[in-house]
């Protein structure tokens, strides 16, 4: 596993899910990744949120969050 930059990371995985391990943040800020190692590109936001929360040491991101769908927004304009 090598060290990529974030733009590498959305460039190769766009649209998903990863795993990130050995994470970097720009400025020490602890949100924006200036570079990590990708652990897993092969599961949900739910599974890997399980694995980190049991205590293995990931970071998830999505590699695209600019181009997500918003569904509870949506959703709530058309409740009445």
């Amino acid at each position: 596993m090598e060290r990529m930059t974030w733009n590498q990371i959305a460039e190769k995985y766009p649209m998903q899910w990863v795993g990130l391990n050995d994470v970097i943040y720009m400025d020490n800020d602890g949100i924006s990744v200036e570079s990590a190692i990708v652990k897993y590109i092969d599961k949900s936001k739910s599974e890997l949120a399980i694995m980190a929360i049991r205590g293995e040491a990931i970071i998830p991101r999505f590699t695209t969050p600019n181009n997500t769908f918003h569904m509870g927004a949506i959703g709530r304009a058309f409740i009445k």
